[in-house]
């Protein structure tokens, strides 16, 4: 089954859930605030999804502004993102779906029916 990590005000979010329930994917929800991927399932991620790293940061979030990370980022070690990531599931852009060999983040349907149909 399916994992999908997603924070209960995001209307992207809203979106993905609906969207899954309307193609009867059956998944399982976690919330990415309070129970989100820590640094070990991150690198997971990471490595499954061939993705570069940035695309699994929250860049509009409140978190990512405040610390200014689309500065710092750039010159952090790969290590010292995912470490970073998993201390606030803020940070990480949602909604995150974990499947069986592939992880997509943010929700862009035609990418999510790829995989999932």
């Amino acid at each position: 089954m399916i994992k999908v990590y997603c924070y209960s005000k995001c209307s992207t979010c809203k979106k993905a859930l609906k969207w899954l329930d309307d193609n009867g994917i059956k998944y399982d929800l976690l919330d990415i605030k309070a129970d989100h991927p820590d640094e070990k399932s991150l690198r997971e991620y990471y490595a499954i999804s061939g993705l570069p790293l940035k695309r699994f940061f929250n860049t509009s979030g409140i978190q990512y502004r405040e610390q200014n990370l689309s500065k710092k980022l750039p010159e952090m070690t790969e290590d010292e993102q995912l470490a970073l990531l998993a201390t606030d599931g803020m940070l990480v852009k949602r909604p995150l779906l974990v499947g069986n060999g592939f992880v997509l983040t943010g929700f862009k349907e035609d990418e999510w029916a790829a995989k999932l149909k």
